[in-house]
C-alpha cells in the first residue's frame, strides 16, 4: 500500500537501507571486537610499548554500542521501528525550527526526551550559506566507492608502501571514507587500513593544510574512535601550521575536532593567540561559529571574548534569533559573561518575535540571563505567556533549565511552575539526578507549590529513591534535593538519615567538585529544629563548627559592608541605650544569613544580655573603687546579691541616648576577689541595672532583620525559599520576627535622624506587643 502520509512515505524509503545495516546482525559483535583490536594494535605502534589490558577493555566498551538485545530489538520490530527512527530525526529539527507546526505537535514522548548533544547545537549552521565554508557537513562525500573498489585501494597499501606519495594517501583515506556505512566497522579493523594510518603519520609532515585537514575529513567520516592516539599527533602538526591557514581553514579543523570529539586544548590555545591579532576580519558567520566552537571545547581567554563581544554589537542588527542562542550558548558554556547592555539588547530582539523563537534558543537565552542576573521584565513577561504551551514538548533537561532560570532571576509565574509540575509527573523516570535536584531546588527556592503538590513531590521524591546510585556518583545533587524539599516543608526521613550518614558525609566531601560543608550544616541544622522526632544520624560536632564558623565570618563580611546595616545598628545602639541592649549574631547559624537581637524584659523594656559588646579596656574601667566605706562581709554580700542600698560609685552619663560609663576620679580599687566576683556576673552597665536584672529571662526576644531584594521573588514581597525558612524556624524557637524592609529603610536614610529612630522604636516596641 502507499500512503500520502510524508512520514509513512519515508518510512517506506528508509525500510530498503536499514535491511543492510551491520548494526542489525550479529556480525556487530564481531566487528566491534575487530575495531577495538584494531585500535589497540595502532596505540602499540604509535606508543612503542605494550597497552595495558584495561586499554583494550575500555575500548571494548567505547565501541561495542549495540549490544545482542538492541539488535534482537531491531530485527523484530519489522517496519516500525524505521518509522520511529525517521520520527525522532524529524523531531528534533521540528522542535528546533518549526515548533507551532502541526507535526511538531504530534511528538511523542520518548521522542521528545531524545536530545543530540552532537547534532542539536549544530541547527544554527543550516541558516547561512556562508556556514559552509568553514563547518563540517557530513551530507558532503566524495563520489561513493563500491566495496570492490576499497578492497584494491587496501590491496595497493599493502602491496606499494614503501612507494606511496602523500598524495596518495590523502587520496586514499578520501575515497575509502565513501564506503557505505556499513563497511566501515569491516575497514577499521583491517590491518590494510591500519597500515595507510600509520603512512600518514610517518609521512605527516609532507602533507599541507588542505591534505591534512582532508584526512581529518575521512577520520570523522569513517567514525575514527576519539581516544586513538593518532590523533594527537594530527593534532600536534596542526599546530605548527596554525600561522599558515586562514580563518575558514581553522575554523573548519576546530569544527572537524569537535565532531571527532578529540580535545585539542593546545591548537585551541594557539588559535585563540592567532585570534587575538585577527579578531577583526572575522565576518558575521565566522563569529557565530567561533563562538560556538569556544562553547563546546568549554575553554576561551577573556580578552578574546570581550573582543568578541564588541563584534557581536557591531553585527548585532544582522544576528538572527537562532544565532542569538548559539551566542548565549558558547559564552555560558564558557563561563564568559555578556555586558548588561549586550544582554538588554538580545531581550530586546527576542522579543520583538519571541513567537517564532525555538525553544532551544529560548532556552540558552535563559541560561545566560540567569548567568549575567540581567532582569529584563519584558522578556520575561513574553516568556511567562509562551512558555507553558511550550513545556510539554520540551525534554525535561529544557525543562529544567527553564525552571532553574526562573529561580535564579527570582521570577515567580504561577503559569509556568504549574505547567511544569504538571507535565513531570508522567515522565519523571527520564530526569537525571541534576534535573531532579534543580525542580526542587528552584520550587523550594521560589517558595511556590503547585496545584498538584503531593502529586509532584512524591513522583520526585520516589525518583530520587530509584537514583540513589547516581546520587552517589554525584553526591551534591542529593543534597539539592533535600535542601528544596526542606524549603517546602517535606522532609524524607530516610533519604535524610542516608544523606547525614558519616559515609556519604565522607563521600560527598571526597567526590563532590563543589564545598558542600555549608549544605551539610544547613540541612542538619534544619532537620533539629523542624523534626523534633527525628531520631536518625547528624553531623558530627566538629562539622557543625566548621559550619558556622563558614557561614558567620561570610554574614558578617557581608553585613559589615552595607551602610544601610551600620547605621540601622548604630541607631537601635542608641535608642535602646548601648551595645549591650543589640547583639549582631547568627541567631540561626545554617541558615547563613544574620540577625540583631534585641530581648525585652516583662516591662517591654530593654535588657543588656550582649555581655560582650563592651570591650576588654572598658571593662577593666569598670571596677569597683573605694571610697572610704570599710568593706565588710555584709556589704561583700549585698554587692554580690545586687542588693546594694547605695548609690552606684559611677555617675552616668547621657549623650544622644546612650549611657557611657565614667567613674569618680577618686575612687580607689578594691580587691581583686570583689573584682573578679563582678566578672563573672557581667559588667555593671547603668546606674538603674543590677545583675540580677541581667539575669532576667526575657519576655520578647526579638530577630531584626534588615532585608534586601534578593531576598524576595522579582517585583514581589514574597520571600523566597531560604528566607522564609529561617522565620519559621524563628518562629518555632519563639523568637519574634521585626523586618526592616528595604523599600521602607533605604528612603528613610536620606531623612532626620530623629525620623529614623522614630521609626525603629515603633518597629520594636510595636513588634513586642
Amino acid at each position: 500500500m502507499i500512503s500520502t502520509d510524508t512520514r509513512m512515505a519515508a518510512i517506506l524509503q528508509l525500510l530498503k537501507p536499514i535491511r543492510y545495516w551491520t548494526f542489525c546482525s550479529p556480525f556487530t559483535y564481531s566487528a566491534t571486537q575487530s575495531m577495538a583490536w584494531w585500535n589497540m594494535r595502532s596505540y602499540i605502534w604509535h606508543k612503542g610499548q605494550d597497552s595495558p589490558e584495561n586499554s583494550l577493555c575500555c575500548l571494548a566498551r567505547k565501541v561495542n554500542i549495540c549490544n545482542t538485545s538492541a539488535s534482537w530489538r531491531l530485527l523484530t520490530t519489522g517496519s516500525t521501528l524505521p518509522g520511529l527512527e525517521f520520527s525522532r530525526a524529524s523531531a528534533s529539527k521540528a522542535s528546533t525550527l518549526n515548533l507551532h507546526s502541526p507535526r511538531a505537535m504530534k511528538i511523542d514522548e520518548e521522542d521528545i526526551e531524545t536530545f543530540d548533544s552532537l547534532e542539536d547545537p549544530r541547527v544554527f549552521l543550516q541558516l547561512r550559506p556562508e556556514y559552509q565554508l568553514h563547518s563540517y557537513n557530513r551530507s558532503e562525500t566524495c563520489q561513493p566507492l563500491s566495496v570492490s573498489e576499497g578492497e584494491l585501494i587496501l590491496h595497493k597499501v599493502t602491496v606499494y608502501q614503501d612507494n606511496l606519495q602523500p598524495q596518495i594517501i590523502v587520496d586514499y583515506f578520501c575515497k575509502l571514507s565513501s564506503l557505505p556505512a556499513e563497511q566501515h566497522p569491516v575497514l577499521l579493523s583491517s590491518t590494510s587500513f591500519a597500515l595507510l594510518c600509520q603512512l600518514s603519520v610517518k609521512n605527516i609532515h609532507l602533507f599541507d593544510a588542505p591534505d591534512l585537514i582532508n584526512i581529518l575529513k575521512a577520520f570523522v567520516s569513517l567514525g575514527i574512535p576519539h581516544s586513538h592516539s593518532m590523533l594527537d599527533v594530527f593534532e600536534t602538526h596542526f599546530c605548527h601550521k596554525v600561522w599558515e591557514m586562514s580563518l575558514d581553514q581553522l575554523l573548519l579543523v576546530a569544527d572537524l575536532w569537535r565532531y571527532l570529539g578529540h580535545r585539542v586544548p593546545r591548537f585551541l590555545k594557539i588559535f585563540f593567540s592567532y585570534l587575538n591579532l585577527h579578531w577583526k576580519d572575522l565576518s558575521l558567520s565566522q563569529l557565530i561559529h567561533l563562538i560556538y566552537i569556544i562553547g563546546e571545547s568549554r575553554q576561551a581567554p577573556q580578552d578574546l571574548m570581550q573582543k568578541l563581544e564588541s563584534l557581536i554589537l557591531k553585527y548585532i542588527d544582522l544576528i538572527n534569533l537562532e544565532e542569538i542562542g548559539t551566542i548565549c550558548l558558547g559564552f555560558f558554556k564558557s563561563s564568559s559573561s555578556l555586558s548588561e547592555f549586550v544582554m538588554r539588547k538580545f531581550g530586546d530582539l527576542a522579543c520583538a518575535d519571541m513567537q517564532h523563537l525555538s525553544s532551544y534558543a529560548l532556552v540558552n537565552i535563559l541560561k545566560m540571563f540567569r548567568f549575567t542576573h540581567v532582569d529584563h521584565v519584558n522578556f520575561m513577561k513574553q516568556f511567562g505567556q509562551i512558555a507553558p504551551q511550550r513545556i510539554p514538548s520540551l525534554g525535561v533537561q529544557g525543562v529544567m533549565h527553564l525552571t532553574l532560570a526562573c529561580s535564579a532571576l527570582r521570577f515567580l509565574d504561577e503559569r509556568v511552575m504549574n505547567a511544569v509540575a504538571a507535565s513531570l509527573p508522567p515522565r519523571v523516570a527520564y530526569c537525571r539526578s541534576k534535573d531532579v535536584a534543580k525542580i526542587l531546588w528552584s520550587f523550594g527556592t521560589l517558595n511556590y507549590k503547585p496545584p498538584n503538590a503531593e502529586e509532584f513531590y512524591s513522583s520526585l521524591i520516589n525518583e530520587i529513591h530509584r537514583k540513589m546510585l547516581e546520587f552517589n556518583r554525584y553526591p551534591e545533587h542529593l543534597l539539592t534535593c533535600l535542601l528544596g524539599l526542606a524549603f517546602s516543608e517535606y522532609f524524607p526521613v530516610e533519604l535524610i538519615d542516608f544523606a547525614l550518614s558519616p559515609g556519604f558525609v565522607r563521600l560527598a566531601q571526597e567526590r563532590s567538585k563543589f564545598e558542600v560543608t555549608k549544605e551539610l550544616y544547613t540541612l542538619d541544622g534544619t532537620v533539629g529544629i523542624e523534626c523534633p522526632d527525628y531520631r536518625g544520624n547528624r553531623l558530627s560536632s566538629q562539622l557543625q563548627q566548621e559550619g558556622s564558623e563558614m557561614l558567620w565570618n561570610l554574614a558578617r563580611k557581608d553585613m559589615n559592608s552595607k551602610p544601610e546595616f551600620l547605621e540601622a545598628l548604630f541607631l537601635l545602639e542608641t535608642m535602646l541605650g548601648g551595645p549591650q541592649y543589640v547583639k549582631h549574631h547568627m541567631i540561626l547559624p545554617h541558615t547563613r544569613s544574620s540577625d540583631l537581637e534585641v530581648q525585652l524584659d516583662v516591662n517591654m523594656k530593654p535588657l543588656p544580655f550582649n555581655r560582650e559588646a563592651i570591650p576588654i579596656e572598658d571593662v577593666a574601667k569598670l571596677r569597683l573603687k573605694h571610697v572610704g566605706v570599710s568593706l565588710t562581709d555584709d556589704l561583700m554580700n549585698q554587692l554580690l546579691k545586687g542588693k546594694s542600698k547605695g548609690h552606684s560609685q559611677g555617675e552616668i552619663e547621657s549623650d544622644s541616648g546612650q549611657q557611657p560609663l565614667k567613674l569618680e576620679e577618686t575612687a580607689k580599687p578594691v580587691g581583686s576577689s570583689l573584682c573578679n566576683k563582678v566578672d563573672r556576673l557581667g559588667a555593671i552597665e547603668t546606674a538603674d541595672l543590677s545583675p540580677a536584672t541581667c539575669l532576667q529571662a526575657p519576655q520578647v526576644k526579638l530577630a531584626i532583620q534588615l532585608t534586601n531584594r534578593n531576598q524576595y521573588c522579582y517585583g514581589s514581597r514574597d520571600l523566597l525559599g531560604l528566607h522564609n525558612m529561617k522565620r519559621r524556624q524563628l518562629n518555632q524557637l519563639g523568637y519574634r520576627v521585626v523586618e526592616l524592609s528595604h523599600w521602607e529603610w533605604l528612603p528613610l536614610l536620606k531623612r532626620t535622624r530623629l525620623e529614623k529612630l522614630a521609626f525603629l522604636h515603633e518597629k520594636v516596641f510595636t513588634s513586642a506587643l
